[in-house]
């Protein structure tokens, strides 16, 4: 008789764990939700139609599959893009190449507390210039002895006791930190508008920050002004003296930047005007200063290479090895010079004394400088005329020497 096994869905609870697997009353109950949602588990009905008989699948199974099918739909719901997404940020995390904010915006939100009032304004410019008196005096007594005879002496030399010294240094100190910032804003603003002309702008807001508490030492609030409208200048001049000081390998002196600055503000009209590089000629027009002077400027302000710089991409040889050096350290012209030395010493000793002298002064043959036939009778107590007589003398004996032949070989 042959046995037909069919196979439908009827609900019917899951069957209950082993009891070597039973969960604890707070997991079943966290994990009822769950069951709740997955679908009941299909179970089998065996009828006598055929002779091979296809059992049910096991309970074991079904919930693996559905653990499945559970992560799979987790998975969807946050799409490829947002896994690669995740993935994507844990790597930069890792590398520490999260995406930074503008340095502009750090500088200005850290710390910065506003403006501060005018009766602040005040009390703080007073702080700052107290500590500039206690400061200056410290200067003067600095050479002293160990640290507790120079703390009491220094208190003794501004004629105010210990304990009021060390409240109005700390006072100094706080009126520094608030005044920096509550302007930060301010000098971030001024020196962001000098960016790119050789200091990062770090350096700039830390020559602005100098510059600030400079003019606030220097505030007088009974003029009626701002502390802001009268540091401005002092944060400006700050940064634009760093810039000059300290944004060149060779430093230039104050004028020659401040020509360069017309320079090279006129260079740059003259271009978009003439749509080519102008001459020196005719920036000179412009700027109003000589042509020397123009080219003068424009060829200090050129950057400096490095000998170790290659000049291509390809092969080792570096500047050093292609730019020719003083034609007194070429071998050929170190000989050449030691030549003519040794035909000269030998010339002199031709001479008597004095007529060796006098041309020696005359000519400059020692490294001094060549002096006339008036300098040289002062030196020597004789007559200018006897003076040159000597030295007409002496060249006529020389020019009758057989050596001068050999000078002629290296001079003509």
């Amino acid at each position: 008789m042959a046995m037909i096994a069919t196979i439908h869905s009827s609900p019917a609870p899951p069957p209950p764990l082993p009891a070597a697997l039973s969960l604890p009353s707070t997991i079943s109950s966290s994990l009822k939700p769950l069951n709740s949602l997955l679908p009941p588990p299909p179970t089998a009905t065996i009828s006598a139609s055929s002779s091979s008989a296809k059992l049910a699948p096991h309970p074991a199974d079904d919930y693996a599959t559905a653990s499945e099918t559970m992560e799979l739909a987790g998975a969807e719901s946050d799409g490829p893009s947002g896994a690669e997404a995740r993935r994507r940020k844990r790597r930069r995390r890792r590398k520490g190449c999260e995406r930074s904010e503008n340095v502009e915006q750090v500088l200005v939100r850290d710390g910065n507390l506003g403006f501060l009032s005018s009766r602040e304004d005040a009390n703080y410019s007073l702080c700052l210039k107290e500590n500039a008196r206690l400061d200056a005096v410290r200067r003067k007594i600095s050479q002293t002895g160990d640290q507790g005879a120079a703390s009491n002496q220094w208190a003794n030399a501004a004629g105010i006791k210990r304990r009021n010294l060390d409240k109005k240094l700390c006072n100094g100190r706080e009126s520094q930190e608030r005044i920096v910032r509550s302007y930060k804003r301010l000098v971030v603003s001024v020196a962001s508008s000098y960016q790119g002309r050789g200091l990062s702008l770090k350096d700039l807001i830390q020559e602005g920050s100098i510059g600030l508490l400079r003019g606030a030492e220097r505030f007088d609030p009974e003029r009626g002004y701002k502390l802001s409208t009268y540091v401005y200048w002092w944060i400006k001049q700050a940064i634009v003296r760093a810039i000059e000081n300290k944004s060149r390998v060779i430093r230039l002196p104050g004028n020659m930047c401040g020509k360069l600055a017309k320079v090279a503000e006129a260079s740059n009209s003259l271009s978009k005007k003439l749509q080519r590089v102008p001459t020196y000629e005719e920036i000179a027009k412009v700027v109003e200063l000589p042509v020397e002077t123009v080219r003068l400027v424009s060829e200090r302000s050129r950057a400096p290479i490095s000998l170790d710089e290659t000049p291509t991409d390809s092969g080792p040889m570096s500047m050093q090895a292609i730019v020719p050096g003083p034609e007194e350290m070429r071998p050929d012209e170190m000989v050449k010079r030691w030549f003519i030395k040794e035909t000269v010493r030998k010339l002199l000793q031709t001479l008597c004394e004095r007529e060796v002298q006098i041309l020696s002064l005359y000519f400059g043959l020692t490294g001094e400088t060549p002096q006339s036939f008036e300098e040289i009778a002062k030196r020597i107590k004789l007559s200018r005329e006897r003076v040159r007589q000597v030295n007409s003398i002496a060249l006529s004996k020389l020019q009758q020497s057989s050596l001068v032949k050999d000078l002629e070989m290296y001079i003509f």
